[in-house]
């Protein structure tokens, strides 16, 4: 199971950025040649990303290029170059059609590529997007998408709601992950962890951040408690022992248990033994 909690964008330009995040505590970095650098840098970043996956230890984490988006000068060479290095995957912003996504596929090499949700063409093309073969991901552009919607941010998010719903039902149905956005205000980890705990809640597998201190809540959140887990090994014990007896159904703590709920808990002890092996 690949761990997916956190996910760190970083600047592919800053050298100190992406040394120091060799060692933070993200499951996967994501060197970003697009929002996070200046025009005047993106060739620069552009070899410095390439050169970043292809040289030197990531101690397990998982790398990801996010590359520019299309219509832009620098989207042909970014893909190019990050198709032919050594990054798993790469990610696209601003995918509004089914039709982007093919594209994005078709130039990533052969790479899986997690497509960005940032535009209200895109929640509505969403279900489309998620299931082009090759699509592995989606990833909430929430700041762009509010701009586009004319959204007042509040901190229950209630205005997007929608939106998230749409992009987790979209994913769930195509069988592949979905992210919740980035939380702005990287002084502020109350507020990040409450918006954390909301998008476990919705359904999200992780969430993408923009500095390292948002690492440790990010991580927290998303792994499963103590009580969870022996909830989950509970679960699992007096289903195995019904389908030894031939029973389609079993009992825990006075709750009936079927299927459905043993699937569930195994996908949490597999993720806390992942997170285990990973520590």
């Amino acid at each position: 199971m690949h761990l997916n909690r956190s996910l760190l964008y970083l600047p592919a330009a800053n050298a100190r950025a992406i040394e120091k995040a060799r060692t933070a505590d993200a499951d996967i970095v994501i060197l970003d040649l697009e929002d996070a650098v200046a025009p005047a840098a993106k060739e620069e970043a552009r070899k410095a990303a390439t050169d970043a996956v292809n040289n030197g230890d990531w101690g397990g984490r998982r790398l990801a290029i996010r590359v520019n988006g299309f219509g832009t000068s620098w989207s042909d060479a970014d893909f190019a170059a990050a198709a032919g290095s050594r990054v798993e995957l790469l990610i696209v912003p601003k995918v509004n059609t089914v039709e982007d996504a093919a594209t994005a596929v078709a130039k990533a090499g052969g790479k899986p590529v997690w497509a960005m949700i940032e535009t209200p063409q895109a929640v509505q093309a969403v279900d489309g997007i998620a299931a082009v073969p090759g699509i592995t991901g989606l990833v909430a552009g929430f700041n762009d998408l509010a701009k586009d919607l004319r959204i007042t941010p509040t901190p229950d998010r209630m205005a997007l709601i929608y939106s998230a719903s749409r992009m987790i039902v979209a994913a769930r149905a195509a069988g592949i992950a979905v992210f919740d956005g980035v939380f702005g205000d990287f002084r502020n980890p109350e507020g990040l962890a409450i918006e954390t705990a909301q998008g476990r809640a919705f359904g999200f597998d992780g969430k993408t951040c923009i500095h390292p201190d948002q690492l440790a809540t990010v991580n927290r959140l998303f792994t499963p408690s103590d009580r969870q887990i022996e909830e989950a090994e509970g679960l699992v014990a007096v289903w195995t022992e019904a389908e030894r007896a031939g029973q389609g159904i079993a009992t825990y703590k006075g709750r009936m248990v079927e299927s459905m709920h043993a699937t569930a808990a195994r996908e949490v002890l597999a993720l806390a033994d992942a997170i285990r092996q990973r520590v």
